[in-house]
């Protein structure tokens, strides 16, 4: 959720615009984009490298990225509207896919993400990424959570929260068969939720989920660019670290209709950096979260 009260007010429009971040994450980078696009000038503190910047964060009762405030007004990256008024400026929605369609994109980005995996050397799969201590076998696991994390919100009405989003995989998880099997099953479980559920499901109904009010057509919309953001970045990985050229890899039409980033990494960080870490974080030595 956000802390509005106050926005648009000189007083606070008078405070600088910072923007609260980590390196690959999609929604701090859609974020960035987002203002930028709308000529926003802002501060951009990345909190993994800045540790004013995340002491901001706990002064504002929050341990998520991405955040855009104005003092003690803030807003959760992703939600344009609330980010918008923090800013100070007026912002229409954009035009959504039709639920059909973006299930249609989730089922095609989970099989991509399952290809791309099975691709990956099993002596590569902890090597951390640039920039975040996030590891290659947990970054395609994040893509794989994402749908289940929707399905969990809908089928059984699970909070969904930041820490169920979280790419920690559970300790029985350790082979890269699990891994494919968790991919699998979790495709199974939405074309068969879609399938019973799916064209008789109000999507109009609140969301219900941690980053603020929207509808559950904007959290399936969300689901489908979050996800495919996350495998273009597999992609990218396959190509610029691994050398492997990914098995059928998805272009930019195959995402046509998808909000994603214009950015696969950052627009700010290279993605030719070195390893962030040796290790990739674990959920005792999460930063954020």
């Amino acid at each position: 959720m956000s802390q509005l009260e106050g926005a648009g007010t000189p007083e606070n429009l008078a405070l600088p615009l910072k923007v609260y971040w980590q390196p690959g994450c999609s929604s701090c980078l859609k974020t960035k984009e987002f203002l930028l696009d709308n000529g926003i000038e802002f501060e951009s503190v990345n909190v993994l490298e800045d540790e004013n910047g995340f002491k901001d964060l706990q002064a504002l009762g929050v341990r998520l990225v991405p955040i855009a405030a104005r003092g003690p007004v803030w807003a959760n990256g992703a939600v344009f509207r609330d980010v918008a008024k923090v800013a100070g400026f007026e912002y229409g929605d954009h035009k959504m896919l039709p639920p059909e369609k973006i299930k249609d994109k989730v089922l095609m980005i989970l099989d991509a993400a399952g290809r791309y995996l099975a691709q990956i050397p099993d002596d590569k799969l902890d090597v951390v990424l640039p920039g975040r201590p996030r590891s290659y076998r947990q970054l395609v696991y994040h893509v794989f959570d994402i749908p289940k994390v929707f399905l969990d919100r809908v089928e059984h009405d699970a909070p969904y929260t930041y820490e169920a989003l979280k790419s920690i995989l559970p300790d029985d998880m350790t082979t890269k068969d699990d891994l494919l099997a968790y991919g699998r099953d979790n495709r199974e479980r939405f074309i068969a939720w879609w399938n019973r559920d799916g064209t008789a499901t109000d999507f109009t109904q609140p969301g219900k989920v941690y980053y603020g009010d929207v509808s559950l057509h904007e959290v399936l919309e969300r689901t489908g660019w979050h996800s495919g953001q996350h495998t273009r970045q597999i992609i990218l990985m396959l190509r610029e670290k691994l050398g492997i050229e990914p098995d059928s890899p998805l272009q930019d039409s195959d995402f046509e209709g998808l909000p994603l980033p214009k950015n696969v990494w950052d627009n700010e960080r290279s993605f030719e950096e070195q390893s962030y870490s040796a290790a990739a974080e674990t959920r005792d030595t999460a930063k954020t979260g």
